[in-house]
């Protein structure tokens, strides 16, 4: 056995290649091991066929602005970043939380009496908050949960003119420096929908438009305030 681009190495009975460079590797048939090898292959084709992603995953390390080079190409892949950014400001005036599905925190969608998901087809959730993914948590040290309850009770009977915009767990992240892995997917690729019937009230795509002119009164009314109570974690 013969290889070139790598450093090859054979282990219980699974072929290694140690470089993240293609390679071609070279199999002498008149070896006996090979024979005994490629016999194995044949008769072991689902071990065979089977890729161990985080050995053939490698992150690729990009600033921000390479990031959305990267994502306004029309030939953009599925690809992942591992990107390292300062966090100079906190916008104020848009929604910094959303209501999830509890199981795969897709943004929940409104019914007639209950909180539905499209991505796992059901008509009832246990509805969670949710910040900026997981990273939320680890950004904040604070549940998404935990961060709504307190940001409903800092402005709770102050006028508009006085309400805090958003947490201030939120605005004491700036000037932190972290590490995000972000994962760009194509534009004609988009998450698939369950079909939960006709009886969805639709909400829109933008979560954030109309929340600046709201005072936190007027949030809180209707699912929100149920959930500030009702939710697990985010």
């Amino acid at each position: 056995m013969d290889s070139t681009s790598s450093e090859q190495n054979v282990q219980n009975a699974v072929l290694s290649l140690s470089s993240m460079t293609p390679s071609r590797v070279f199999l002498d048939g008149d070896v006996q091991e090979t024979r005994d090898y490629l016999s194995w292959l044949d008769l072991n084709l689902d071990v065979a066929n089977r890729v161990k992603a985080d050995v053939v995953i490698k992150p690729e390390p990009a600033t921000l602005g390479e990031l959305f080079a990267y994502m306004k190409q029309a030939s953009a892949k599925v690809a992942w970043f591992e990107c390292t950014a300062t966090i100079d400001d906190v916008v104020h005036g848009s929604m910094w939380y959303y209501i999830g599905c509890g199981e795969c925190h897709t943004k929940a969608t409104k019914g007639a009496t209950t909180l539905m998901c499209k991505k796992c087809g059901k008509s009832e959730i246990v509805a969670v908050f949710v910040l900026l993914g997981d990273a939320g948590e680890e950004l904040t040290g604070k549940k998404a949960a935990e961060l709504v309850e307190s940001y409903y009770q800092a402005n709770d009977s102050v006028g508009e003119d006085h309400i805090v915009p958003v947490p201030r767990a939120l605005i004491d992240t700036i000037g932190r420096t972290r590490a995000f892995i972000v994962k760009v997917l194509p534009l004609e690729a988009p998450e698939p929908e369950a079909n939960l019937g006709e009886n969805v009230d639709e909400e829109p795509v933008n979560e954030g438009d109309d929340h600046a002119a709201e005072t936190v009164k007027r949030v809180a009314d209707g699912v929100e305030s149920e959930c500030v109570k009702r939710a697990k974690c985010g």
